[in-house]
């Protein structure tokens, strides 16, 4: 009797289970390895406020979210995009919902149950998951000899396949330290520096008094825009919050891509805030010339343009007390306040990473040109995305389409 084929998957995020759970149906004899006591653990944080799936917008629209890498994703999300994405979790047993922002969540919006309904379908299917075992790459990195730390000791395993979804090198206590970077490039394996992607950023230049009071307050109802020294322009609504400092929040990670290639670049990048940006900067400069009697300046502020707490906050930053009493300038603020940031908050605060492993060093199946039967995914390639249920989908697209590769080469 012939054995089937052994595959071994190294990393237990969404895209290495992704991967097992294609091998698995495939007939081939899977088997899961991850440092950490249990999987999923950076998909159970993401889980916290709300689990993002993905994402209702058109596929084009969807698409046009990874940029410069839309090319090499878009084969991969054909066959796996989001409407996918909401017909697995189905399988599953767990509904979705389209969100007013066009997100889809779980209806339950939890992560817990989805994990465990997925590694319940995976173990069914004869996947078998080996917790502790750290993979030591820079002392082996052969499908023949695979060598693993464990609580035991180090041990070595055999596969005819690997599939390697070890993630970035943000969030390093959940796993993905970003320690595969070297040991791929002493391979012959072309990477990316790995650098923090849906960041948060320092030099908002806010006072001792400003940051002590609105650190970890939330801008809302807000406008951004940037354009970068190559003319490359960033503007949208949304919100985001101050840091005692910086800047971070959902809107700043979808520019932090432009505003953390400024300044690396440059040494800084100056954003432009709009206060009210549902208000023409006409309407905004005819409620400050409104007269107000004898009400105080904020008063005024807080009755004819309901700016209060820290948008009037930001203000007082961004303008002297002068300033503060000509209807021009401070009319001109409310609609663009500047901040200017000089330094990338570390990556291991990020929420996912840019750079990897270059597509070019693999082949259409993603499989290492230098290293056959290797096939890297998720997190590991060089993408990256904002939040918004993007990086969650192109991680599980990826890894199916590293499986799909290990499916070919052996023949399954």
């Amino acid at each position: 009797m012939t054995l089937s084929p052994t595959v071994a998957v190294i990393g237990g995020g969404p895209a290495g289970l992704m991967a097992a759970e294609v091998l698995g149906a495939s007939g081939a004899q899977v088997h899961v390895y991850d440092a950490m006591p249990s999987v999923g653990r950076k998909f159970l944080l993401a889980g916290r406020g709300g689990l993002n799936l993905t994402h209702s917008e058109p596929f084009d629209v969807f698409m046009s979210r990874f940029g410069e890498r839309r090319a090499q994703l878009e084969p991969m999300l054909a066959q796996f995009g989001p409407q996918q994405v909401r017909e697995w979790a189905t399988g599953l047993g767990i509904e979705t919902f389209v969100g007013t922002s066009g997100r889809v969540f779980p209806t339950d919006m939890k992560a817990a149950p989805l994990l465990r309904a997925w590694l319940h379908r995976l173990r069914s299917a004869g996947v078998q998951f080996h917790m502790r075992h750290r993979w030591l790459g820079d002392a082996s990195f052969d499908a023949a000899a695979l060598w693993f730390a464990t609580p035991t000791g180090e041990t070595s395993v055999k596969a005819d396949a690997v599939v390697l979804a070890l993630g970035g090198a943000s969030w390093a206590r959940l796993g993905s330290d970003g320690a595969w970077a070297p040991w791929l490039q002493g391979r012959g394996i072309d990477v990316a520096p790995l650098l923090p992607a849906n960041c948060g950023f320092d030099g908002a230049g806010w006072s001792e008094h400003f940051s002590s009071r609105f650190a970890g307050q939330p801008f809302k109802s807000v406008a951004i825009s940037f354009t970068d020294s190559q003319g490359r322009s960033f503007a949208r609504k949304g919100e985001f919050v101050a840091t005692a400092t910086g800047i971070e929040g959902s809107l700043i990670y979808a520019a932090s891509a432009l505003l953390r290639d400024e300044i690396a670049a440059h040494g800084s990048a100056t954003l432009s805030l709009d206060l009210l940006p549902d208000r023409s900067a006409e309407q905004v400069l005819a409620a400050v010339k409104h007269p107000r009697g004898a009400r105080s300046l904020s008063s005024h502020l807080k009755s004819r343009l309901g700016l209060e707490g820290i948008k009037a906050g930001v203000l007082h930053e961004a303008l002297s007390r002068e300033a503060m009493q000509d209807p021009v300038q401070l009319a001109a603020r409310i609609k663009a306040v500047p901040l200017k940031l000089v330094a990338i908050r570390p990556i291991d605060e990020a929420i996912s990473t840019a750079g990897g492993v270059h597509f070019d060093a693999l082949d259409a199946q993603l499989m290492a040109s230098a290293v056959p039967g290797v096939f890297v995914a998720g997190e590991m390639l060089d993408w990256e995305a904002p939040t918004g249920g993007y990086l969650l989908t192109a991680s599980m697209a990826s890894g199916a389409a590293a499986a799909r590769g290990a499916i070919q080469r052996l023949g399954l």
